[in-house]
């Protein structure tokens, strides 16, 4: 967003400040519209850096996503997404789910809540 949504800007502020992950939100960026849960940055990275540890070839790539000893700014520049899909037709990709982090600049909209398809 070339002009910055104030209150997207508030919602993750609280995200972070509160330390919750039960706000799911929908946005879209350039080439995609994507959909999952807003988390703190500390929690979405302990989140990757489990998973990346997980793994015999990717092990390595965890130490990177160890939490910041610094406190996050005042005012979130990214989101931190989890249990994420990009919407693609009349499903989402991943799957199960996945974990992504978006310039908050880069959102053209937003709703909250995720959307999901039925085949109802």
């Amino acid at each position: 967003m070339s002009n910055t949504d104030r209150l997207l800007l508030d919602i993750a502020a609280m995200v972070e400040s509160e330390h919750s992950n039960q706000m799911s939100l929908t946005v879209v960026v350039p080439g995609a519209v994507i959909t999952g849960r807003l988390a703190p940055v500390a929690l979405w990275l302990e989140r990757v850096a489990e998973v990346l540890h997980a793994s015999e070839h990717l092990k390595p790539f965890a130490v990177l996503f160890a939490p910041p000893s610094d406190p996050p700014p005042a005012r979130p520049t990214h989101l931190h997404l989890h249990r994420a899909k990009i919407l693609q037709g009349d499903f989402g990709l991943p799957h199960t789910g996945g974990m992504y982090r978006i310039a908050i600049e880069d959102i053209s909209s937003w709703t909250i809540g995720d959307l999901s398809y039925s085949d109802s």
